[in-house]
């Protein structure tokens, strides 16, 4: 049997942003071409768990009518500092973030996927739990905004596994934890 891994799916702007300083996203519409998925499709047919931070949470309800579409496909977890009830189909999560990481991964049918924002990278990358980066890189400089790389982190060793072009000029790059 194959082991679960968490791997970490995410879009930055050539400059290392995610989100613009107000949490704006919509330069990723830059990208959107002639029904192209850069292999989401086929990334989350292997997924069975997805984690997020609170903020980036907050960010796609605004973007889908107060809907979490991901609920829809995995079991989710909203890490956040705060105690909330579960609701929609997502379980608010606020303990030990390498215990809820090793349980998914553990328990789970598939991988665990993480979409962001920078606190939660950070949060995984300083407990060495991210097992796969695969980073769209797309041909934007923001200048300023939510970094995904936030710091204050151990030094990680990686293996690059592959990278591809588009016609949108986004790149995707793809390391393992070495």
């Amino acid at each position: 049997m194959k082991a679960n891994k968490l791997k970490l799916y995410i879009s930055m702007s050539l400059d290392g942003f995610i989100a613009t300083t107000d949490n704006d996203i919509s330069w990723l519409d830059s990208i959107d071409h002639d029904g192209q998925d850069y292999g989401y499709t086929a990334f989350t047919k292997e997924v069975s768990a997805y984690i997020i931070g609170r903020t980036t949470y907050d960010v796609v309800l605004g973007l889908t009518d107060g809907k979490f579409p991901q609920a829809e496909q995995y079991d989710c977890y909203v890490i956040t500092r705060q105690d909330r009830a579960s609701e929609g189909g997502v379980t608010f999560y606020n303990g030990d973030i390498k215990k809820l990481v090793d349980r998914l991964k553990r328990e789970g049918k598939g991988h665990v996927y993480c979409d962001g924002g920078g606190e939660i990278v950070k949060l995984l990358m300083q407990e060495n739990l991210i097992d796969e980066y695969i980073i769209s890189i797309v041909p934007i400089i923001l200048g300023d905004g939510k970094r995904l790389f936030k710091g204050g982190v151990p030094g990680t060793g990686l293996e690059f596994i592959s990278s591809e072009s588009y016609s949108s000029g986004m790149v995707q790059v793809r390391y393992v934890k070495k």
